[in-house]
């Protein structure tokens, strides 16, 4: 009976689930904003599934780099042991699932992309460097936004107005 708690364990906790990440915004003169290139950085925490642990630092998740999987079985986009309890977790990037958040999808919650993860949980998401945006009117290109500060700003030289990205905020949902 050990035995098979311990297999019934062990396959729950392999099970793959998604989670999309939804971004919401207020944007003014802009739209498009999206992540930009493979190596754009998805700061996460994440929750070992298994033990619960969330460690305190920042981890990042990007298309550009991959690890491999126990036993064979493919690749992630990261693949990580909890310091806690030693159990092997993966987060990869569904990279088909990235969508721009537009101008209509202002102060409204968007899914950005989702990630497939095994034995982990992304509990909380930060914005940073990376992000590019073009002018709503004007089709001006913005290639580097920063959204660490939840805000950004600058100025549209083709239409003389200020555009920006407001009070940032996400949310993960169960896909």
């Amino acid at each position: 009976m050990a035995i098979f708690r311990a297999f019934l364990n062990a396959a729950v906790q392999s099970k793959m689930v998604k989670f999309g990440l939804q971004f919401k915004a207020t944007l003014e003169n802009v739209t498009n904003v999206r992540p930009e290139g493979e190596d754009f950085r998805w700061f996460l925490k994440l929750k070992c599934g298994n033990c619960g642990e969330i460690p305190d630092k920042w981890q990042y998740v990007n298309l550009a780099e991959s690890a491999p999987l126990k036993g064979g079985r493919g690749s992630a986009s990261m693949v990580q042991k909890c310091k806690l309890c030693s159990r092997e977790n993966s987060i990869d990037i569904l990279e088909d699932t990235i969508a721009p958040y537009n101008a209509e999808d202002s102060e409204k919650f968007k899914t950005m992309v989702q990630f497939e993860c095994r034995g982990l949980e992304p509990v909380d998401f930060q914005p940073q460097a990376g992000f590019a945006a073009q002018g709503t009117e004007s089709g001006t290109a913005f290639p580097e936004v920063n959204l660490l500060e939840k805000d950004w700003t600058d100025y549209d030289e083709k239409v003389k107005e200020s555009v920006g990205i407001y009070e940032v905020t996400h949310r993960f949902i169960k896909c």
